[in-house]
């Protein structure tokens, strides 16, 4: 076997790592330093393995920093291939921290681009953990350092933040968090609301972990075993379908929050499907927190989409600085909550900045936060005065299985007109409001329901219908009757007989204009989003009586007691000689078909991106198509198909995978390939099958 070379570090030419300070002097949090650079190392731990880190630091001091200065470590720890896939972010993103006098360190998990070891058999795994409480104590003791540590990152990386200061490394100072939960089953895209949900992560994160290390990509045997055999994700957390230990382990949630102690800066945005965490930590832990929640997507704020962006960076400074550096800047005796009151807009997928203003302010929950409760009445309105306590009044509704797509991936995006929807659904419309009407929280459903089959989920909705009828969404979320006790141990409805069942819609901010009115839509399914069930079913929704139908709506004064001001994002200097375009998710294209012979509704989307770099080109490509059956929904299938491809001086390897998930009353029934050739002949192909039982889904 041929020996197995050191993982390289992409060349990156001189001009891109120097920049100028000057014209940065009038920032609002000007650079010490005037340029960084890049350096590779190696991470021991105990088992032997090596960890690959590139440390961005800081390089020619200004007149007024101190040559022998030392420096606090910010980690970012991922699977996302450092030396490719995020490097141009990587540079984008570090740059600033380092150019203010930190060094930060990209780390690739255990198993995943160019570090060594076996890949990690899941999301948050115990080796990842162990793995990270080593990286932290090795930063630590680095002869630059000053001993303290914070860690950062979005999504993936905000996860196992949250998830290492659980654990209290001594060295671990402060974090900062964005798009990440610290509830597994509930938040995490596998079990939206605890429902089954499958989309483009398990194509691409098994693209990710399948590829070995760049610049020279390996192909022999000892690169490409462990990658390329280990069996997809998706399968393990199929077998995990209801609420247990598997999934609390790595969480906060329910039971570790007062054991959380590491100050901890958590930001998120309000079309962002993990946005529910950050007023849980307040309300909670006992940790300093700080938060800041934009009308972003799943982004960082100074490139957001949708806008306004903001140079959050500015404020992430001050945090670092404060807990890492002991520089008393006042930052805790500011509020702690700076959140983006949204204004209603048309429901539109294209908008490009969110109209809305800042709200400052101290705790969580806002000042002045009332409750106003509206009353499902009989005449599908939405009332002030509970309706009479007799006769009791069911709404029936018949379980269509292929609406939902105008609702989006997640509880978040831009999202459609809902009226398509809302045709299929109970609807529930309150007067037009008479003035201005400012929400911000969780809105809370109160039901009695029930079903004529053993398995029915329900999704509320809460929408702006404006004067022309046009439905903007506003927030929702979803339950499961099997969960209405425990989404621990889920059991079949009892037929025809109620039940209550809440739902606490996700976190929003909103203000109503007068004239427009409020709308809760209720409806049995959200398909793409959720898995369908089943059965054909017919469901009842059960006004009157003492637990009558209500809505909760956490209101706050339209005008807000402090309003922050942020900077426009400032722009590093691009790293030269890698540029990239497009991107597989959001995707360039979705549609939606139905077939009005056979009745089978299709959602196909296809993404594609394309990267440069010195040694040569990344192409991914990913497609996904969602089928169901409206007169047999337990029929239901995802498929989809991706690929790498990676071209090279006289070599082209293409990684591909094939995903096929279907269903029927009883099972699960997925197929996984992949694939490998070079210069377009085979290398390597592997296939899994696997029947495996419904629980509850």
């Amino acid at each position: 076997m041929k020996p197995v070379p050191e993982p390289l570090l992409p060349r990156v030419p001189k001009a891109s790592v120097d920049t100028s300070p000057a014209a940065d002097q009038d920032a609002p949090y000007p650079p010490q330093y005037a340029s960084v650079k890049t350096v590779q190392a190696w991470i021991p731990v105990k088992d032997g393995v090596r960890l690959a880190v590139s440390l961005y630091m800081p390089d020619g001091p200004l007149p007024a920093a101190h040559p022998d200065e030392k420096f606090p470590a910010i980690l970012e720890y991922l699977p996302y291939r450092k030396d490719d896939w995020t490097l141009a972010r990587d540079w984008d993103l570090h740059s600033y921290f380092v150019r203010r006098g930190y060094v930060t360190a990209r780390v690739d998990i255990r198993g995943t681009g160019s570090s060594e070891g076996a890949p990690p058999d899941r999301e948050y795994s115990d080796q990842e953990q162990q793995d990270g409480l080593e990286v932290i104590a090795w930063l630590a003791k680095q002869p630059w350092s000053n001993g303290n540590v914070g860690m950062t990152g979005i999504s993936w990386g905000g996860f196992n933040s949250i998830q290492l200061a659980r654990l209290h490394p001594p060295a671990l100072k402060a974090i900062l968090a964005m798009c990440a939960t610290e509830e597994l089953f509930h938040d995490d895209i596998h079990y939206i609301d605890n429902l089954m949900h499958l989309d483009e992560f398990e194509l691409g994160m098994d693209l990710q972990l399948g590829l070995t290390r760049a610049p020279d990509f390996p192909t022999d045997e000892k690169s490409l075993a462990a990658r390329f055999d280990a069996k997809p994700w998706a399968f393990l957390y199929l077998h995990h379908q209801r609420d247990s230990e598997f999934w609390r382990r790595a969480s906060v949630a329910p039971n570790h929050y007062d054991e959380y102690k590491v100050p901890s800066f958590m930001i998120g945005g309000f079309l962002d499907g993990y946005r529910d965490s950050i007023p849980r930590f307040f309300e909670h832990t006992n940790a300093p927190i700080k938060a800041l929640i934009g009308p972003w997507n799943h982004t960082f704020p100074h490139e957001a989409e949708p806008g306004p962006s903001i140079e959050w960076r500015v404020e992430a400074v001050r945090w670092w600085d404060y807990w890492l550096k002991g520089m008393q800047n006042g930052i805790m005796d500011e509020p702690r909550l700076e959140v983006y009151m949204r204004h209603r807009y048309p429901p539109e997928t294209t908008i490009g900045e969110i109209p809305g203003e800042w709200r400052a302010e101290k705790a969580w929950p806002p000042a002045n936060t009332h409750v106003q409760t509206l009353f499902l009445e009989p005449n599908h309105t939405l009332g002030d005065e509970a309706p009479p306590a007799s006769p009791i009044v069911s709404h029936q509704l018949s379980y269509v299985p292929s609406i939902g797509n105008e609702a989006g991936f997640w509880w978040g995006d831009l999202t459609a007109d809902q009226r398509p929807i809302d045709a299929f659904s109970l609807i529930y419309d309150s007067a037009p409001l008479a003035k201005e009407t400012a929400l911000l929280g969780w809105p809370k459903l109160f039901m009695e329901v029930s079903a004529d089959t053993p398995l029915a989920d329900w999704f509320a909705r809460l929408s702006d219908v404006a004067p022309d009828g046009t439905v903007t969404l506003i927030t929702g979320a979803g339950r499961s009757g099997a969960q209405r006790d425990s989404a621990e141990n889920p059991s079949q409805l009892p037929l025809n007989r109620k039940f209550e069942l809440p739902i606490e819609l996700h976190l929003t901010s909103w203000v109503f204009p007068p004239g427009h009115r409020i709308r809760l839509a209720i409806s049995n399914a959200m398909w793409p989003m959720i898995w369908p069930t089943p059965y054909k079913t017919t469901t009842s929704l059960w006004l009157g009586g003492a637990n009558t139908a209500r809505l909760e709506l956490p209101l706050v004064p339209v005008e807000p007691p402090g309003r922050p001001h942020f900077t426009a994002p400032e722009k590093e200097t691009p790293l030269a000689g890698v540029k990239s375009e497009g991107d597989t998710w959001p995707p360039q294209y979705w549609t939606l078909t139905h077939d009005l012979i056979t009745g089978n509704a299709r959602v196909d989307w296809v993404g594609d991106d394309c990267s440069e770099y010195p040694w040569g080109k990344m192409k991914d490509h990913e497609q996904m198509g969602y089928e169901v059956l409206d007169s047999s929904p337990a029929t239901s299938r995802v498929f989809g198909t991706a690929s790498t491809t990676v071209e090279l001086p006289g070599r082209t390897l293409v990684w591909s995978v094939v995903l096929n998930l279907r269903s029927d009353a009883q099972n699960f029934y997925y197929h996984f390939e992949r694939h490998l050739t070079e210069n377009g002949k085979p290398l390597r192909d592997k296939t899994w099958e696997e029947t495996i039982p419904r629980d509850h889904q």
